[in-house]
């Protein structure tokens, strides 16, 4: 039902930063957790970071763990996601999520609610 828009992604040098944008088309309820997750072609879609809506707790991967920051700004309906000291190894399309259930997650197959996802390509 809600739709999500990503924006922010481009391609930077090893070490750079970007901060990825996800706007909904609705508020989303305090029960609900979004998500940051990217794919590579070839491989599964991964979860990077989440967030209950309601509270603010944050879940990350270990991979990306004291370099990206997820934050929200529920006045303006949107998502963000920090990157910082970026590595080749992060390129990927980034796409954000939502899950309007008990519970929050890294598991890409548990949210319903899909942007069509921001490409981000670090160079080294």
């Amino acid at each position: 039902q809600v739709q999500l828009q990503e924006s922010g992604g481009g391609s930077v040098q090893a070490g750079g930063s970007l901060r990825l944008s996800c706007t909904a088309s609705e508020y989303i309820s305090s029960g609900s957790c979004m998500g940051w997750f990217r794919q590579v072609p070839g491989k599964e879609r991964d979860g990077v970071a989440a967030i209950y809506v309601g509270s603010g707790s944050t879940y990350y991967a270990d991979p990306v763990k004291s370099r990206f920051i997820i934050s929200q700004d529920n006045a303006k309906k949107t998502l963000y996601l920090q990157m910082n000291s970026l590595k080749p190894e992060d390129t990927a399309m980034y796409y954000c999520a939502v899950r309007k259930s008990l519970g929050c997650t890294l598991v890409s197959v548990y949210y319903k609610s899909w942007g069509q996802g921001t490409q981000v390509t670090v160079s080294s």
